[in-house]
């Protein structure tokens, strides 16, 4: 059984065009009868735009079978008060979810990918936190990959938060134990007797989705078709336990070994 990564692993952080080996995988489960979940922590499109966008280029699954952080938000953070800090797409989904933006009291600051923070952004966040306002991360990504350019992930930035303020952060998606049991409640009404050690998770972000995964009993393949050029950019540089099953390049390499 398999939790599916979409950025960087089924689709280009370049181009947004299906990586090599991709659609014939989920294919291949798909004939197979393998049971799985595409997870992604996309939040600059509505849910079931990005859906329809992976369907468009030649994905092959059902809704039932796709978790992103937006679907989970309304259960995590009420929709009153809230400062957002991201892309301008992801703040014009979250007014059309009925969420209510204030930059004056907020109650909570909510973080969402953004190639361009400000210093005034950080500084507004941090008056913010420290005068009780609660911070919450759309995701924990490690690196946010746009143009070619790699640059701090929300998870980076919550953590610039934290030590600036000494805040302690929840997150939405996905490392978070609770996007992981989403997935998994999900998966099994495909499988009711799924369980974490049962799941192969896939992703380009060793560190912000398989550390976590990893560490709820998951076996972990990382591809470096995404955030790193290479395993040597990052894996000899992570805590003993938490480094990949398993690596490839991308998923056609995966699909060759399955």
């Amino acid at each position: 059984m398999y939790f599916l990564d979409v950025q960087g692993t089924l689709i280009s952080d370049i181009d947004k065009s299906p990586i090599r080996g991709s659609i014939e995988f989920i294919d291949m489960l798909n004939d197979k009868k393998i049971p799985y979940m595409v997870i992604t922590n996309n939040t600059k499109k509505a849910s079931i735009d990005f859906y329809n966008y992976l369907k468009s280029v030649g994905f092959n699954f059902g809704f039932e079978k796709y978790l992103d952080p937006l679907m989970l938000l309304e259960s995590r953070v009420s929709k009153e008060a809230v400062a957002a800090y991201g892309a301008d797409d992801f703040l014009q989904t979250l007014v059309k979810m009925g969420y209510i933006l204030d930059y004056k009291n907020p109650k909570t600051v909510l973080v969402g990918l953004k190639e361009d923070f400000m210093p005034d952004e950080y500084a507004q966040m941090i008056d913010f936190l420290l005068s009780g306002s609660s911070l919450v991360g759309m995701h924990e990504t490690s690196i946010y990959v746009k143009n070619n350019k790699r640059y701090p992930g929300v998870g980076a930035v919550l953590k610039l938060l934290e030590f600036a303020t000494s805040v302690s952060y929840d997150v939405v998606g996905k490392p978070s134990e609770s996007f992981y049991n989403e997935a998994l409640k999900m998966l099994q009404k495909q499988n009711p007797h799924a369980k974490f050690n049962d799941v192969i998770i896939i992703s380009d972000d060793v560190k912000g989705d398989l550390g976590g995964a990893k560490e709820m009993g998951m076996k972990t393949v990382f591809v470096t078709s995404g955030k790193y050029k290479s395993e040597a950019e990052i894996v000899p540089f992570l805590k003993e336990e938490l480094k990949p099953d398993l690596i490839y390049a991308d998923m056609y390499d995966v699909l060759e070994a399955v």
